[in-house]
């Protein structure tokens, strides 16, 4: 499951990258500077929650618990609910999608929620991030 989420992480933030390339280039003679503000906010949450589930990924590969698999999941979902609606609503102008923003953070918020959370089981106090998980120095 660590490749696919890292695999899918490296793709999202490429996607990113290209998103915020194609606007700068393209898009800035079209929008609005408000929906432009708007665009370049789903690229900036969109590449840093891509770079959020390449860690997860890693934290996944070699610590593995279900936790950071999660998180690594709902980071997905929260760039697709939260950066998608912000490209739809600057590219269309329908404002209703902006109801759907909030579902994504949300989705954002559990999963460094849960990133934590994996942290805390997988290492607990009296062993270090680097100590490995079988104890054996």
């Amino acid at each position: 499951m660590a490749r696919r989420i890292l695999i899918t992480g490296a793709l999202v933030a490429l996607l990113g990258v290209a998103g915020g390339a194609f606007g700068a280039h393209g898009l800035r003679p079209l929008l609005s500077e408000h929906m432009m503000n708007v665009f370049e906010t789903g690229v900036r949450y969109q590449v840093f929650h891509a770079l959020a589930m390449l860690g997860a990924g890693l934290s996944l590969a070699y610590a593995p618990t279900r936790y950071f698999q999660f998180a690594a999941w709902a980071f997905f979902l929260g760039i697709v609910l939260f950066s998608g609606s912000l490209y739809v609503l600057s590219l269309s102008g329908v404002r209703a999608l902006g109801m759907i923003t909030p579902l994504g953070g949300l989705c954002f918020l559990v999963g460094w929620g849960l990133l934590a959370w994996g942290y805390w089981k997988a290492f607990p106090s009296e062993r270090t991030p680097t100590t490995p998980l079988n104890g054996n120095h």
